[in-house]
Protein backbone atom coordinates (compact mmCIF):
# COMPACT_ATOMS: atom_id res chain seq x y z
CA UNK A 1 0.00 0.00 0.00
CA UNK A 2 2.72 3.02 1.06
CA UNK A 3 4.40 1.72 -2.83
CA UNK A 4 1.17 3.01 -4.23
CA UNK A 5 0.58 5.85 -1.84
CA UNK A 6 4.21 7.11 -3.29
CA UNK A 7 3.03 6.56 -7.05
CA UNK A 8 0.48 8.54 -6.40
CA UNK A 9 1.43 11.09 -4.59
CA UNK A 10 4.96 11.09 -7.49
CA UNK A 11 2.73 11.34 -9.67
CA UNK A 12 0.57 14.48 -8.07
CA UNK A 13 3.48 16.48 -7.69
CA UNK A 14 2.45 19.94 -7.61
CA UNK A 15 4.29 23.62 -9.47
CA UNK A 16 3.04 27.01 -9.75
CA UNK A 17 0.05 27.08 -11.89
CA UNK A 18 1.65 28.43 -15.37
CA UNK A 19 -0.26 31.21 -17.05
CA UNK A 20 -1.43 31.78 -20.39
CA UNK A 21 1.91 33.29 -22.51
CA UNK A 22 4.25 32.24 -19.74
CA UNK A 23 7.73 30.76 -19.71
CA UNK A 24 5.91 27.28 -19.50
CA UNK A 25 3.42 28.11 -21.95
CA UNK A 26 5.69 29.50 -24.64
CA UNK A 27 8.49 26.99 -24.17
CA UNK A 28 6.10 24.20 -24.80
CA UNK A 29 4.63 25.90 -28.08
CA UNK A 30 8.32 26.51 -29.40
CA UNK A 31 8.88 22.92 -28.97
CA UNK A 32 6.14 21.64 -31.17
CA UNK A 33 6.44 23.71 -33.36
CA UNK A 34 9.87 23.21 -33.64
CA UNK A 35 9.07 19.63 -34.13
CA UNK A 36 7.26 20.39 -36.87
CA UNK A 37 9.90 22.39 -38.70
CA UNK A 38 12.31 19.28 -37.89
CA UNK A 39 10.02 16.67 -39.08
CA UNK A 40 9.43 18.32 -42.44
CA UNK A 41 13.29 19.82 -42.83
CA UNK A 42 14.31 15.94 -42.82
CA UNK A 43 11.41 14.43 -44.43
CA UNK A 44 12.84 12.28 -47.71
CA UNK A 45 10.17 12.48 -50.69
CA UNK A 46 8.04 9.47 -50.55
CA UNK A 47 9.20 8.28 -47.28
CA UNK A 48 5.09 7.57 -46.09
CA UNK A 49 6.64 4.73 -44.15
CA UNK A 50 8.01 7.52 -41.54
CA UNK A 51 5.06 9.70 -41.69
CA UNK A 52 2.74 6.67 -40.45
CA UNK A 53 5.41 5.79 -38.01
CA UNK A 54 5.71 9.32 -36.29
CA UNK A 55 1.52 8.79 -36.43
CA UNK A 56 2.23 5.48 -34.08
CA UNK A 57 4.48 6.93 -31.65
CA UNK A 58 2.55 9.98 -31.47
CA UNK A 59 -0.96 8.09 -30.55
CA UNK A 60 0.44 5.53 -28.35
CA UNK A 61 2.49 8.51 -26.15
CA UNK A 62 -0.97 10.44 -26.26
CA UNK A 63 -3.01 7.01 -24.83
CA UNK A 64 0.31 6.27 -22.30
CA UNK A 65 -0.21 10.33 -20.64
CA UNK A 66 -4.30 10.25 -21.23
CA UNK A 67 -3.73 7.00 -18.90
CA UNK A 68 -1.84 8.91 -16.06
CA UNK A 69 -4.06 11.73 -16.14
CA UNK A 70 -6.97 9.27 -15.83
CA UNK A 71 -5.44 8.07 -12.72
CA UNK A 72 -4.41 11.41 -11.44
CA UNK A 73 -8.00 12.25 -11.51
CA UNK A 74 -9.47 9.26 -10.34
CA UNK A 75 -7.43 7.98 -7.22
CA UNK A 76 -6.37 10.23 -4.20
CA UNK A 77 -4.68 9.52 -0.98
CA UNK A 78 -6.61 10.77 1.96
CA UNK A 79 -5.36 10.36 5.60
CA UNK A 80 -2.97 7.49 4.27
CA UNK A 81 -5.35 5.50 2.42
CA UNK A 82 -6.08 5.40 -1.61
CA UNK A 83 -9.44 6.91 -2.38
CA UNK A 84 -11.36 6.42 -5.64
CA UNK A 85 -13.62 8.92 -7.30
CA UNK A 86 -13.88 9.49 -10.80
CA UNK A 87 -13.68 12.65 -11.70
CA UNK A 88 -16.58 12.59 -14.85
CA UNK A 89 -15.70 15.91 -16.14
CA UNK A 90 -12.42 14.75 -17.17
CA UNK A 91 -13.85 12.00 -19.03
CA UNK A 92 -11.82 11.52 -22.08
CA UNK A 93 -14.45 12.31 -24.92
CA UNK A 94 -14.10 15.81 -25.53
CA UNK A 95 -13.08 17.50 -29.01
CA UNK A 96 -9.47 17.87 -28.03
CA UNK A 97 -9.48 13.90 -27.18
CA UNK A 98 -10.36 12.85 -30.44
CA UNK A 99 -7.18 12.86 -32.09
CA UNK A 100 -5.81 9.82 -29.68
CA UNK A 101 -8.47 7.53 -30.70
CA UNK A 102 -8.34 8.71 -34.55
CA UNK A 103 -4.68 8.60 -34.21
CA UNK A 104 -4.42 5.09 -32.62
CA UNK A 105 -7.17 4.02 -35.42
CA UNK A 106 -4.78 5.48 -38.40
CA UNK A 107 -1.59 4.41 -36.77
CA UNK A 108 -3.54 0.29 -37.09
CA UNK A 109 -4.98 0.43 -40.74
CA UNK A 110 -2.25 1.26 -43.78
CA UNK A 111 -4.09 2.40 -47.01
CA UNK A 112 -7.66 2.56 -47.78
CA UNK A 113 -10.75 5.14 -47.31
CA UNK A 114 -10.86 4.31 -43.34
CA UNK A 115 -7.30 4.92 -42.96
CA UNK A 116 -7.30 8.30 -45.55
CA UNK A 117 -10.25 9.85 -43.47
CA UNK A 118 -8.37 9.26 -39.98
CA UNK A 119 -5.34 11.05 -41.10
CA UNK A 120 -7.97 13.57 -43.13
CA UNK A 121 -9.49 14.36 -39.94
CA UNK A 122 -5.68 14.63 -38.03
CA UNK A 123 -4.55 17.06 -40.60
CA UNK A 124 -7.37 19.49 -40.22
CA UNK A 125 -9.77 19.39 -37.36
CA UNK A 126 -6.94 18.07 -35.16
CA UNK A 127 -4.99 20.72 -36.26
CA UNK A 128 -7.77 23.79 -35.52
CA UNK A 129 -8.03 21.93 -32.27
CA UNK A 130 -4.26 22.25 -31.33
CA UNK A 131 -4.02 26.08 -32.37
CA UNK A 132 -7.31 26.86 -30.29
CA UNK A 133 -6.28 25.49 -27.04
CA UNK A 134 -2.08 26.59 -27.86
CA UNK A 135 -3.17 30.29 -28.44
CA UNK A 136 -5.52 30.11 -26.24
CA UNK A 137 -4.98 27.98 -23.07
CA UNK A 138 -6.90 29.40 -20.38
CA UNK A 139 -8.14 26.47 -19.14
CA UNK A 140 -5.60 23.98 -19.40
CA UNK A 141 -3.84 24.56 -17.13
CA UNK A 142 -3.83 23.47 -13.22
CA UNK A 143 -1.11 22.75 -10.35
CA UNK A 144 0.08 19.54 -11.47
CA UNK A 145 3.30 18.95 -13.34
CA UNK A 146 2.39 16.16 -15.28
CA UNK A 147 -1.22 17.05 -15.90
CA UNK A 148 0.45 20.43 -17.53
CA UNK A 149 3.00 18.17 -19.28
CA UNK A 150 0.24 16.06 -20.60
CA UNK A 151 -1.89 19.08 -22.15
CA UNK A 152 0.76 20.56 -23.85
CA UNK A 153 1.89 17.34 -25.73
CA UNK A 154 -1.91 16.64 -26.27
CA UNK A 155 -2.67 19.95 -27.83
CA UNK A 156 0.92 20.27 -28.94
CA UNK A 157 1.17 17.18 -30.96
CA UNK A 158 -1.71 17.54 -32.64
CA UNK A 159 -0.79 20.96 -34.39
CA UNK A 160 3.12 18.59 -35.16
CA UNK A 161 1.43 15.63 -36.49
CA UNK A 162 -1.09 17.55 -38.37
CA UNK A 163 1.37 20.12 -40.04
CA UNK A 164 3.82 17.03 -41.15
CA UNK A 165 0.74 14.91 -42.89
CA UNK A 166 -0.06 17.89 -45.12
CA UNK A 167 3.70 19.05 -45.57
CA UNK A 168 4.68 15.16 -46.69
CA UNK A 169 1.95 14.70 -48.57
CA UNK A 170 0.71 12.19 -46.80
CA UNK A 171 -2.62 13.87 -47.05
CA UNK A 172 -3.13 15.25 -49.84
CA UNK A 173 -3.60 19.75 -50.38
CA UNK A 174 -7.12 19.41 -52.36
CA UNK A 175 -10.37 20.58 -51.37
CA UNK A 176 -11.98 16.77 -51.05
CA UNK A 177 -9.64 16.48 -47.90
CA UNK A 178 -12.18 17.88 -45.81
CA UNK A 179 -15.25 15.86 -46.95
CA UNK A 180 -12.75 12.82 -46.05
CA UNK A 181 -12.49 14.08 -42.40
CA UNK A 182 -16.07 15.33 -42.23
CA UNK A 183 -17.74 11.97 -41.69
CA UNK A 184 -14.79 11.42 -38.44
CA UNK A 185 -16.26 14.48 -37.08
CA UNK A 186 -19.98 14.08 -37.69
CA UNK A 187 -18.99 10.42 -35.49
CA UNK A 188 -17.05 12.09 -32.86
CA UNK A 189 -20.13 14.68 -32.61
CA UNK A 190 -22.40 11.91 -32.90
CA UNK A 191 -21.23 9.99 -29.65
CA UNK A 192 -20.41 12.76 -27.49
CA UNK A 193 -24.39 13.25 -27.86
CA UNK A 194 -25.15 10.14 -27.15
CA UNK A 195 -22.80 9.96 -23.84
CA UNK A 196 -24.80 13.41 -23.08
CA UNK A 197 -27.88 11.95 -23.24
CA UNK A 198 -26.98 9.06 -21.03
CA UNK A 199 -25.36 11.06 -18.13
CA UNK A 200 -28.68 12.94 -18.06
CA UNK A 201 -31.08 10.08 -18.22
CA UNK A 202 -29.18 7.84 -15.69
CA UNK A 203 -28.73 11.02 -13.13
CA UNK A 204 -25.40 11.45 -13.23
CA UNK A 205 -25.77 15.31 -13.64
CA UNK A 206 -27.18 15.64 -10.56
CA UNK A 207 -24.26 14.85 -8.94
CA UNK A 208 -21.56 15.47 -11.25
CA UNK A 209 -20.23 17.55 -14.06
CA UNK A 210 -20.29 15.96 -17.59
CA UNK A 211 -20.48 18.11 -21.09
CA UNK A 212 -19.06 15.93 -23.68
CA UNK A 213 -17.81 18.39 -26.71
CA UNK A 214 -19.22 20.64 -24.32
CA UNK A 215 -22.25 21.01 -26.43
CA UNK A 216 -24.88 18.97 -23.74
CA UNK A 217 -28.71 20.85 -23.91
CA UNK A 218 -28.84 19.82 -20.06
CA UNK A 219 -25.91 21.86 -18.79
CA UNK A 220 -25.01 25.49 -18.32
CA UNK A 221 -22.92 26.17 -22.07
CA UNK A 222 -19.16 27.72 -21.23
CA UNK A 223 -18.11 27.22 -24.78
CA UNK A 224 -16.85 30.35 -26.44
CA UNK A 225 -19.36 31.76 -28.64
CA UNK A 226 -21.51 28.73 -28.63
CA UNK A 227 -22.37 29.37 -24.80
CA UNK A 228 -24.12 32.98 -26.38
CA UNK A 229 -26.19 31.04 -28.86
CA UNK A 230 -27.35 28.20 -27.38
CA UNK A 231 -29.63 29.87 -24.71
CA UNK A 232 -30.90 31.97 -27.48
CA UNK A 233 -32.09 29.14 -30.20
CA UNK A 234 -33.03 26.06 -30.60
CA UNK A 235 -30.80 23.02 -29.51
CA UNK A 236 -30.74 21.29 -33.33
CA UNK A 237 -29.88 24.79 -34.63
CA UNK A 238 -27.23 25.65 -32.64
CA UNK A 239 -26.00 21.65 -33.53
CA UNK A 240 -25.88 23.06 -36.84
CA UNK A 241 -24.18 26.32 -36.01
CA UNK A 242 -21.15 24.15 -34.16
CA UNK A 243 -21.11 21.32 -37.10
CA UNK A 244 -20.83 24.49 -39.42
CA UNK A 245 -18.10 26.56 -37.53
CA UNK A 246 -16.01 23.93 -36.61
CA UNK A 247 -16.06 22.50 -40.05
CA UNK A 248 -15.13 26.29 -42.02
CA UNK A 249 -12.35 26.56 -39.29
CA UNK A 250 -10.80 23.06 -40.49
CA UNK A 251 -11.28 23.64 -43.97
CA UNK A 252 -9.32 27.15 -43.30
CA UNK A 253 -6.85 25.24 -41.89
CA UNK A 254 -6.69 23.13 -45.36
CA UNK A 255 -6.71 25.69 -47.38
CA UNK A 256 -3.89 27.92 -45.66
CA UNK A 257 -1.87 24.56 -45.66
CA UNK A 258 -2.70 24.42 -49.59
CA UNK A 259 -1.81 28.45 -49.94
CA UNK A 260 1.42 28.20 -48.34
CA UNK A 261 2.26 24.81 -50.65
CA UNK A 262 1.61 27.16 -54.15
CA UNK A 263 3.69 29.89 -52.53
CA UNK A 264 6.43 27.08 -52.38
CA UNK A 265 6.06 26.19 -55.40
CA UNK A 266 6.72 28.99 -57.29
CA UNK A 267 10.21 30.08 -58.54
CA UNK A 268 11.72 33.73 -57.79
CA UNK A 269 11.22 35.42 -61.58
CA UNK A 270 14.90 36.50 -62.80
CA UNK A 271 14.77 40.24 -63.43
CA UNK A 272 14.82 41.18 -67.42
CA UNK A 273 17.93 42.29 -68.99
Amino acid sequence: MDFWISVLQFLDLSMEKPEPYGAFHLVSFAFYILMAVLLCATHKKGDMRRVHRVVQITAVVTLILEIYKQINYGFRVVDGSIVFDYAWYAFPWQFCSTPMYVGLLAAVTRRGAFHRSMCAYLATFSVFAGVCVMFYPITVFISTIGINIQTMFCHGSMITVGVYLLYSGYVKLEHKTILRALPVFLSAVGIAMVLNELANVTGLLETDEFNMFFISPYCEPSLPVYSLIQPLLPYPVCLLIYVGCFTLAAYLILLAAMGISRLGRKKPQRNAV
